[in-house]
C-alpha cells in the first residue's frame, strides 16, 4: 500500500461516514419511513425542510399535451404529499414558534389551509360564524391554530427585520425575490383585513372550558384510512393529542395580548386590553406544567410585555415607581421631567443598575422625537449622550457614534456638562484604580477629538484632568494643544468633511447601524457609512428590510461598482421615498437633493432618475397643500417640468409608471386642458397611454356644455374605460392551484392593459374639482333596480355590448372611491349626495342610504324650510326612500305619513302600499294608524288652494326635519 493510499484510508477511518440526505420521493414510495426519519436524533432534511419539499412538489403546476400550464392536479400523489406535510407538522405538535421560524409566510399559509381542509372545517363559512363548542374537538382546534397564526403573523410583520444572508441578492434573482415579497404582502393584507374576525374567534374560545384535541400522526392516518367518518363524533375526534383548556387559554391570552399591544400604537386605549390578557396568561402560566403545553409561551417576552403595559397604562404600583429604577425612568418620561431623568442617569453611572441597552433605548426614543421636529429636546439628547458615553467608558465599552459626532463641534456648555458628569460618576468613597484609569483614557480621548483648542484647554485645566492623568500623559497632550493653537485660526476653521474623518474602531457596528436607520440627515448618513465601511465590507443597504426602492431602479443602483456609493444612493433614495409617504417633504427634499448631487458625478442615467423623483415629490407636495386648502395654482416652472417629463424620450432610462400617472393627474387637476387637447404632440399621444387617457378626459370635460353631436370624444372615452375595466374569462391561479382574487386582464384590450384601479381613481378625480361628471363607471349592469344615477349621465351609452367581460368588482370599488373623494371636496353637492345614497341603496345599506338622501334634501332646501326641488327628490329617489323605510322595519304611523307626504306627488300610493307591511295587515294597530293618518283632512277644507298647500308643506317640513334627526 502506498503512503498516499494509507493516508486516505487513515482519514476515511478516522471519521464516521455522513449518511446521504433523504429525498422527498423516498417517503412517497414508502410512507412508513417518515415516522422513522422524524424520530432520528438530527434528521436530515429537518422537519421544516420536509414540509417545504412536500408542499413544493404537491403544488407544482402541470403541462398538458398542448404545452399549456395547468394547475396542480388533485390526484393521489399530491394528496399524499400534502398529508405527509401535515404529519410532519403534527410531529412538531403544531408548535407555531418552530413553524414560524422555519417556514415563510406563503408556505405556512398553504400548510394551515390544508390543515383546515383535512380537519373538516366547513368550506365557505367564515370562522367567526362557527360555533366552536359544537364542532368536533380536532376541527375546533384547527380553527384556533389558524387564527392564532393569523394574529401572530400580523404582529411579527410589524417588527423591523434584519437580513441574515451574507451577501446581496444576485441581480438575476431580484425578480424571484420580488415575487415572493408580493405574495407575502398579499397574504398579510388578507390577514390584516380579517384581524377583527380572528380576534373574535379567539376571544370566543376563552369561553369554552372543555379540553381540546389536536391531530397527531395517528389521527391523520385515521383520516386517510376513512375520511368519511374519521373526523366526526368517533374515536378520531379524541384520538389526537389532548390539550387542556388552561393550556390553550394561556396561549390564546398571550397571542391576544400581542395583537392588542401592536394595535396600541394607533389606539393607546387598547393597551388596557393587552395588559389584561397578559395578566391572565401570567396567572395561568404559574399553575401549568410547561412541559405538557402545546406551544410554550416565551416567559421572558411575556415579562417584557407585562412591564411595558404597566408603564403605558400608567397603572403601575406607586411604590414600584419610587423604588425601582425602571419605574422612576418611566415616570420621568411620562411627565416630561427631563431634568430628573438626566440626574437619574448620572446617579446610575455610580450604581450601574440600569442595563446599557435600556439607557440607550431612552436616548434613541428622545432622538426620534427630536428628528420629528421637537427642537426643545436637542439639549436633553446631548446631555443623555454624554451620560451614556461616560457610562460606556467606565464599563470599558466602545463610545457610540452619536458621542463622536457631538465632539465634532460641541458648545462650551456641553464640555462643561461633560466634566461635571465625569466628576460625579466616580464614586468618591470606592474609587478603584481601574475606574480611575478608564476615566483617564476617556478624558484623553475627548482632548484628542476636540478641534476647538480653547475647549481642549478647558478640559486640560480641570481638576479631574490633573488628578487622573500621569505627568507624562499631561505633558504630551499639552504640547499637542500648544502646537495646534499656534497654527489654527479657531474663528475661521471649517467643519471637516466626512472623508477627512478617520474610521474609529472604537465604535460598535450595531450602534452605527442603529444611527443609520434613524438618521434623516444626508451628511450624517454619509459619515456613518464611511465609518461602517472602514470596519466591515458588506452591503449596508440591507441593514433595514423596510428600506425599499422601486423595482425599476434596483438593478441600476445595485450595479454601482463602488460599495460605499451604492449603499449611500440606495439608502438616500429609500429614506426619501419613506418621507414622501408620510408627507415629510422637507426631509425628502434634503435626501433627494443630496442623492442628486452624488449621482451627477458619475451617472447621467441616475441623475435623470433623481430629477424625475424630485419632480414627483414636488407634484405630490403641491397636491398635499391643495388638499389642506391651499388652492394657489402651481408655479409655471413646475407645470413646465411636468410637460417636459411627459415629452421626455431618453433611451434605456428606467421610468416608474406612477410618475407618468401623477403627472397626467396633475395636469387634469389644474385644468391644463389646452395642453392636453391641443398642444401635446400627437406622437406622444399615440405612444403614451396615460397621455391618451388624459387627453380623452380633458376633451370630454371641454365638450360637456356643448350639444349632443359634439360628444364624440365622450363615446371614445367610454369605450376606452370599458376596455380598461374588462377581464379575461380565465382567473389567475396561485402556486397552490387555488383561484386567486385577482383577475387577469386581457393583454390585447384597451390602451392600458394592466391599469391599476388607483390610476382610474386619480385620473377621474381630476375632473371633480372642476365640478365635472364622474359617471364613467356607472353602467355596470342592466338591472334597473340597481341603477346608480348622477348628473351628466346622458352623455354615456345606456348599455354594454359585452357585460360579462367587465370587472364589476373593480367598477364598484372605483365608483365608491370616486364619490367619497368628491364629497370630501364638496360635501354639499346634492347630486353627489344622491349618488352616494344610490350606492348604499343598491348595496343593501338602507340606513346609510336614508342618511344621504335626507342630506341631499337638506342642502337644497335650507333644512326643509323650502320645498325640495323635484330634480333632487325625483320619483325614483322617493320610491327608494320609501323602500328604505320599509326594509328598516319602520311600518308604523311614521311610515304611513311618509307615504302620504311623499307619494302624493306621484299619485301611486296604491302601488307603493304593497311594499309596506304595515299597510298589508288589516288587523294590526299599525294598519289602523296608517289609514287614519292617510285619511286625515284639513280642519277647514274650504280654505283656498294656496292655504291648503302651505299647510301640507308645513307638515312635510316638520316630518322631514324629524326624520332627518333620526338618521343624522
Amino acid at each position: 500500500m502506498s503512503a498516499e493510499a494509507a493516508d486516505r484510508e487513515a482519514v476515511s477511518g478516522s471519521r464516521p461516514c455522513t449518511p446521504p440526505q433523504a429525498s422527498w420521493f423516498e417517503f412517497l414510495l414508502d410512507p412508513s419511513l417518515l415516522e422513522q426519519h422524524l424520530r432520528g436524533l438530527h434528521p436530515d432534511p429537518s422537519p421544516v425542510q420536509l414540509i417545504v419539499q412536500f408542499l413544493e412538489q404537491a403544488s407544482k403546476p402541470s403541462v398538458n399535451e398542448q404545452n399549456q400550464v395547468q394547475p396542480p392536479a388533485d390526484n393521489r400523489r399530491n394528496r399524499t404529499l400534502k398529508l405527509m406535510a401535515l404529519k410532519v407538522a403534527a410531529h412538531l405538535t403544531w408548535d407555531l414558534n418552530l413553524l414560524e421560524k422555519g417556514l415563510t409566510i406563503p408556505v405556512l399559509n398553504m400548510l394551515l389551509n390544508e390543515f383546515l381542509c383535512v380537519s373538516r372545517v366547513p368550506p365557505g363559512v367564515k370562522h367567526v360564524d362557527l360555533d366552536l363548542s359544537t364542532l368536533p374537538p380536532t376541527t375546533a382546534m384547527a380553527v384556533l391554530i389558524y387564527n392564532r397564526w393569523a394574529i401572530r403573523t400580523i404582529v411579527l410583520s410589524s417588527f423591523p427585520e434584519k437580513q441574515t444572508k451574507p451577501g446581496p441578492h444576485q441581480l438575476n434573482m431580484m425578480s424571484l425575490v420580488q415575487q415572493e415579497k408580493e405574495l407575502t404582502e398579499n397574504i398579510l393584507s388578507v390577514l390584516r383585513e380579517q384581524a377583527t374576525d380572528s380576534i373574535t374567534v379567539l376571544e370566543g374560545a376563552l369561553n369554552i372550558k372543555k379540553d381540546f384535541y389536536i391531530h397527531t400522526l395517528r389521527s391523520l392516518d385515521l383520516l386517510a384510512a376513512d375520511p368519511s367518518t374519521a373526523n366526526g363524533e368517533t374515536e378520531s375526534s379524541t384520538a389526537g393529542l389532548r390539550i387542556s383548556a388552561d393550556h390553550l387559554h394561556c396561549q390564546v391570552h398571550y397571542d391576544l395580548g400581542g395583537i392588542y399591544f401592536q394595535q396600541g400604537c394607533s389606539d393607546p386605549s387598547v393597551y388596557e386590553k393587552a395588559k389584561e390578557h397578559f395578566r391572565k396568561a401570567r396567572e395561568l402560566l404559574t399553575k401549568l406544567d410547561s412541559s405538557a403545553s402545546l406551544c410554550c409561551v416565551d416567559e421572558q417576552r411575556l415579562a417584557g410585555y407585562w412591564s411595558a403595559c404597566k408603564t403605558l397604562t400608567e397603572t403601575s404600583d406607586p411604590g414600584e415607581s419610587q423604588h425601582t429604577p425602571y419605574g422612576q425612568i418611566s415616570c420621568f418620561m411620562r411627565n416630561h421631567d427631563y431634568g430628573a431623568l438626566i440626574e437619574a442617569f448620572i446617579r446610575d453611572n455610580v450604581t450601574l443598575s440600569l442595563p446599557h441597552s435600556f439607557r440607550h433605548s431612552i436616548q434613541l426614543e428622545l432622538l426620534h422625537k427630536l428628528q420629528q421636529g421637537d427642537r426643545a429636546l436637542e439639549e436633553v439628547c446631548h446631555k443623555l449622550c454624554v451620560c451614556n458615553a461616560v457610562r460606556d467608558a467606565l464599563e470599558g465599552g466602545v463610545l457610540g457614534v452619536s458621542f463622536h459626532q457631538l465632539l465634532i463641534k460641541p458648545s462650551k456648555n456641553t464640555i462643561s456638562f461633560l466634566l461635571e458628569v465625569c466628576t460625579r460618576s466616580l464614586d468618591k468613597e470606592h474609587r478603584s484604580e481601574t475606574s480611575k484609569r478608564k476615566m483617564a483614557i476617556f478624558i484623553k480621548t475627548v482632548c484628542n477629538r476636540l478641534e476647538d483648542v480653547s475647549l481642549a484647554f478647558m478640559v486640560s485645566s480641570h481638576k479631574l484632568f490633573m488628578e487622573l492623568l500621569q505627568d507624562e500623559e499631561k505633558k504630551i497632550l499639552m504640547e499637542q494643544m500648544r502646537k495646534s493653537s499656534a497654527t489654527v485660526n479657531l474663528s475661521a476653521k471649517p467643519l471637516p468633511s466626512f472623508y477627512d474623518i478617520p474610521a474609529s474602531t472604537s465604535v460598535n457596528i450595531s450602534q452605527l447601524e442603529q444611527q443609520l436607520i434613524l438618521s434623516l440627515d444626508p451628511r450624517h448618513i454619509r459619515q456613518i457609512l464611511i465609518e461602517l465601511h472602514g470596519m466591515a465590507e458588506r452591503p449596508f443597504w440591507r441593514v433595514n428590510s423596510k428600506w425599499e426602492v422601486p423595482v425599476d431602479y434596483v438593478n441600476v443602483i445595485l450595479a454601482i461598482k463602488d460599495n460605499l456609493t451604492r449603499d449611500l444612493v440606495y439608502i438616500l433614495m429609500a429614506k426619501g421615498l419613506h418621507c414622501i409617504s408620510i408627507k415629510d417633504f422637507a426631509h425628502a427634499r434634503q435626501l433627494f437633493t443630496a442623492c442628486l448631487e452624488l449621482v451627477t458625478e458619475f451617472s447621467p442615467k441616475l441623475r435623470q432618475v433623481m430629477l424625475n423623483e424630485l419632480l414627483l415629490m414636488e407634484v405630490r407636495g403641491h397636491e398635499a397643500g391643495a388638499a389642506e386648502g391651499n388652492m394657489e395654482r402651481p408655479p409655471p416652472d413646475l407645470v413646465s417640468r411636468v410637460r417636459g417629463y411627459l415629452e421626455m424620450r431618453i433611451h434605456d432610462l428606467p421610468l416608474r409608471q406612477i410618475v407618468g400617472e401623477e403627472c397626467v393627474v396633475f395636469m387634469l387637476n389644474w385644468r391644463e386642458n389646452e395642453y392636453l387637447t391641443l398642444q401635446v404632440p400627437q406622437s406622444l399621444v399615440n405612444s403614451n397611454p396615460y397621455i391618451k387617457l388624459g387627453q380623452l378626459i380633458a376633451s370630454t370635460c371641454k365638450e360637456l356644455p356643448g350639444p349632443k353631436e359634439s360628444r364624440r370624444t365622450a363615446k371614445e372615452l367610454w369605450e376606452v374605460v370599458v376596455q380598461i375595466c374588462s377581464v379575461s374569462s380565465q382567473h389567475k391561479r396561485s402556486s397552490d392551484g387555488r383561484v386567486s382574487l385577482l383577475k387577469q386582464r386581457e393583454s390585447s384590450m384597451g390602451i392600458l392593459p394592466r391599469i391599476d384601479i388607483k390610476l382610474g381613481k386619480s385620473c377621474f378625480c381630476g375632473l371633480i374639482p372642476g365640478h365635472y361628471s364622474y359617471d364613467f363607471f356607472f353602467i355596470s349592469q342592466d338591472d334597473i333596480v340597481n341603477e346608480v344615477t348622477a348628473e351628466h349621465i346622458s352623455i354615456w351609452p345606456s348599455s354594454l355590448a359585452n357585460l360579462q367581460s367587465v370587472d364589476v368588482e373593480a367598477v364598484v370599488v372605483t365608483l365608491k372611491e370616486l364619490v367619497n373623494y368628491a364629497l370630501s371636496l364638496n360635501p354639499n353637492n346634492q347630486s353627489w349626495l344622491c349618488t352616494q345614497a344610490d350606492i348604499y341603496f343598491v348595496t343593501n345599506q338602507y340606513s346609510a342610504a336614508m342618511h344621504y338622501y335626507l342630506q341631499a334634501g337638506t342642502v337644497c332646501s335650507d333644512y326643509f324650510t323650502k320645498p325640495v326641488p323635484p330634480d333632487v327628490y325625483t320619483d325614483q329617489v322617493l320610491k327608494r326612500m320609501i323602500k328604505c323605510c320599509s326594509l328598516l322595519n319602520c311600518h308604523t304611523q311614521c311610515t304611513a305619513s311618509f307615504v302620504m307626504l311623499l307619494c302624493s306627488k306621484t299619485g301611486e300610493l296604491a302601488m307603493h302600499a304593497a311594499s309596506i307591511p304595515a299597510l298589508q295587515n288589516p288587523i294590526s294597530d299599525q294598519h289602523e294608524s296608517a289609514i287614519k293618518a292617510i285619511g286625515q283632512t284639513e280642519l277647514n277644507s274650504s280654505n283656498p288652494e294656496e292655504v291648503l298647500q302651505l299647510a301640507a308643506q308645513k307638515r312635510k317640513k316638520k316630518f322631514l326635519q324629524a326624520l332627518a334627526k333620526l338618521y343624522f
